[in-house]
């Protein structure tokens, strides 16, 4: 039910970081072990953005009896479940696509090295939701049908909130004894590495595929005393990126600072944004505006973009009203605290009737973690890469009560599982015909540095 709200506050930023800390100090003590903290970090550059941050809680065994929780079981349609949860919710979901839920989508599978164990497909109806928007708005919508004790529920929780004080902030982010041990070994050695794209590079050569994204992991094993929540704060402050999330599912976390969007509904129109192009900041702002020139006219990156916008172009087709697909933005350089990218927009207008499941299920996985054609190139991901994926390269978003949503691409991420106490982080990079397979490893610990920085 919704409550009298909205709350108000004139430091969004300051906002965030109490609710952080009351995230990581009150929240265990209130038996909520479903945690989604999204954030999309002011960024300007993001003119689709509804929210500045959301935040959802729940506990799994309640939520589990009380038929409030969507989770994957084998040989079954998620898709299909999850259009049926939402329609007998017409609530807000918060959840998670893993990448490896392809298998359930093609005739494929995954039978790779999985340190962390996240289920493929996860939903749930939250106890409690807070938006806050990029005015400054703060909603507080409480689960329950008595509106005046939700309304004072909510209330308490805004004041908890913003009652955290600087001393607990600083108390809350010193919480990561054991931290600075994490040291972080590739599964895949240097050498290894270019062998499997040399011989990715012949599949593209013979014809099989024109463009794979390949992956690696860096993992650690007995990692005790890790804290994942002032680890994502670290994080987040460090990336500044406009898809960030920090996820509990019980004793498992993802710590995500992806700048990229998969998939957003907005009414009848989908948007899609995927990132094809990457090149680091420079020195000062003379440098960095060369380097901005040189990734949009570098032509092995506009090749790869290209490729994955004709991709996502084919994947809204199929849920999409006649010639409604369209490419907004070509080439689009954007800037984040420690690269450029390179984004593309296409959008479409989804066909009366569709379930809007079902636009999700034809475009995922995301072709930018994939390659083209989508399914060859997925069987050549799992014969030629050392780890299963998981919720890396998957997708971590929201349902609103509308059916609206919007899910990012798991991507510059850590998870944990804090049970067998694995920590992993997995990078990767497009590899084409031109593609150097010594500046593709590069760029794989490029895009790793940000995230390794904070552990």
């Amino acid at each position: 039910m919704k409550t009298n709200n909205p709350f108000f506050t004139t430091t969004i930023a300051l906002f965030k970081q109490q609710a952080l800390a009351w995230i990581h100090l009150q929240v265990p003590t209130q038996q909520y072990d479903l945690v989604f903290y999204l954030d999309s970090n002011e960024q300007q550059q993001d003119k689709y953005s509804n929210y500045e941050c959301l935040i959802a809680l729940a506990n799994y065994k309640t939520a589990l009896q009380n038929k409030r929780l969507l989770l994957h079981q084998p040989n079954s349609n998620s898709f299909k479940a999850l259009q049926q949860f939402y329609d007998t919710k017409k609530d807000w979901l918060f959840g998670f696509f893993s990448y490896d839920l392809k298998n359930e989508i093609e005739a494929l599978h995954s039978q790779n090295k999985d340190g962390i164990q996240m289920p493929d497909c996860f939903f749930v109806q939250p106890e409690i939701v807070i938006t806050l928007t990029k005015t400054g708005a703060i909603n507080i919508r409480i689960l329950g049908e008595n509106q005046e004790k939700t309304a004072q529920q909510a209330a308490s929780i805004f004041q908890a909130i913003t009652a955290i004080t600087s001393a607990q902030l600083i108390q809350s982010n010193k919480k990561t004894s054991g931290n600075n041990s994490a040291k972080l070994q590739a599964r895949i050695s240097h050498t290894s590495y270019i062998e499997q794209v040399k011989a990715l590079q012949q599949h593209i050569q013979l014809g099989n595929i024109y463009e794979v994204n390949f992956c690696q992991e860096f993992y650690q094993t007995n990692l005790k005393n890790f804290a994942p929540c002032p680890t994502f704060v670290r994080l987040n402050k460090n990336t500044q990126a406009p898809f960030a999330a920090f996820v509990q599912l019980q004793n498992k976390y993802l710590l995500c600072a992806s700048p990229e969007r998969f998939l957003k509904k907005m009414g009848p129109k989908i948007i899609s944004q995927p990132i094809k192009g990457t090149i680091k900041r420079g020195a000062n702002l003379a440098e960095d505006e060369a380097l901005k020139k040189t990734l949009y006219h570098d032509p092995k990156e506009r090749a790869e973009n290209v490729m994955i916008v004709d991709l996502v172009r084919n994947d809204l087709t199929p849920t999409a009203q006649f010639r409604s697909v369209q490419v907004e933005e070509l080439f689009g350089v954007y800037t984040f605290k420690t690269v450029h990218h390179l984004i593309s927009t296409i959008s479409a207008q989804l066909r009366p009737n569709v379930p809007f499941t079902k636009a999700i299920r034809h475009a995922f996985p995301m072709g930018s973690m994939t390659g083209a054609p989508k399914v060859r190139a997925m069987q050549l991901i799992e014969q030629y890469e050392w780890s299963k994926r998981g919720l890396y390269s998957g997708s971590v978003g929201y349902i609103s009560p509308s059916g609206d949503f919007d899910f990012n691409v798991v991507i510059r991420s850590l998870l944990y599982n804090a049970d067998t106490q694995y920590l992993s982080l997995q990078v990767g990079g497009a590899i084409t015909a031109k593609a150097i397979p010594e500046k593709e490893f590069e760029e794989c610990l490029l895009k790793a540095e940000a995230v390794l920085g904070v552990i």
